[in-house]
């Protein structure tokens, strides 16, 4: 990824802007949302620069799987799986999106309502 192409995501995946991580490992990191919209907001991210959900390719598939255990896994971390939680991903300009780097939010900690936009 070239620095014109460089997002606050990609700076924190490359440790050079700090970031109140709870989970990482080779394929993703997830932190917590400096905004919070919940009592927990976490934010998961790719390594793999992917511009939103509208460019997921099918050879990510196995790396959106991954994603999608890991969200589970750190909800469970924070206690949120046993009286629930969401998992969002906006995308671009219409689904809110405000940073293009693939992410997915997960809430908890409060009841969440529909619809949510």
């Amino acid at each position: 990824m070239s620095n014109s192409q460089a997002t606050i995501f990609s700076k924190i995946i490359a440790k050079e802007i700090p970031a109140k991580i709870v989970h990482e490992d080779e394929h993703c990191l997830a932190f917590h949302d400096i905004q919070p919209q919940a009592p927990v907001h976490v934010l998961l991210i790719p390594k793999k620069p992917i511009r939103s959900m509208a460019e997921v390719q099918p050879e990510d598939a196995s790396l959106m799987g991954h994603l999608m255990v890991a969200a589970g896994k750190i909800a469970k971390d924070l206690g949120l799986a046993e009286n629930g939680y969401r998992v969002v991903a906006n995308t671009n300009d219409h689904g809110g999106q405000t940073v293009y780097h693939l992410h997915f939010h997960i809430l908890g900690g409060r009841p969440m309502s529909w619809p949510p936009g």
